[in-house]
């Protein structure tokens, strides 16, 4: 972990462009890579040297534990979807890996299926897909890797029973029991 500390405007760093600390710490990270591919480009050419940069933000999620006497009837539908506007797929699931407790530093391979994107963490450790109108195509799609997890966003789905069909269909094709789909399968 390391915070944005200002570099000094006397500094040499600084002068270079490096305005904080993390700018000097990533270059470093990138330098080193190039040296190790370098040194040693016969069993190196193809090392990933690269690295994931990751910022501390405010939940992903709106509040929406307000009291109900608030707010009436017609007012329900404005906390349909409580993930809040600026929020990305990867914001999600990046969320949703530090709440379940998946390293963020595993491989992270995206396809599209359908039109949709499906992420995989780790071949399987996780699948999500954030996308509107999946398909059977993409839930069997997501089935094949055998996942440990499975996460959806509450768009993907036009009604309940549909959502009620993913739960069905993973059960299926995982031989999950009802208790495996609830721990494994999240709509959020």
């Amino acid at each position: 972990v390391q915070l944005p500390e200002e570099t000094s405007e006397e500094s040499e760093a600084y002068k270079a462009g490096y305005k904080n600390i993390c700018e000097i710490g990533k270059e470093r990270i990138r330098r080193a890579g190039k040296k190790i591919k370098a040194d040693s480009p016969l069993t190196t050419q193809d090392l990933d040297t690269g690295f994931r940069v990751y910022r501390l933000d405010e939940s992903n999620y709106e509040n929406v534990s307000l009291s109900p006497k608030k707010y009436k009837q017609d007012q329900l539908d404005l906390f349909a979807n409580n993930i809040k506007a600026d929020r990305t797929d990867l914001d999600l699931l990046y969320g949703a890996m530090l709440a379940w407790g998946v390293r963020l530093d595993l491989p992270l391979q995206t396809e599209t299926v359908d039109g949709c994107t499906v992420y995989t963490v780790n071949e399987g450790d996780l699948v999500a897909c954030f996308s509107e109108g999946i398909t059977d195509k993409v839930v069997a799609t997501m089935a094949e890797k055998s996942p440990l997890r499975v996460l959806f966003r509450d768009a993907c789905f036009k009604e309940d029973a549909q959502k009620i069909n993913i739960y069905e269909q993973f059960k299926q094709s995982l031989d999950w029991a009802d208790n495996d789909a609830f721990n494994n399968i999240r709509v959020i």
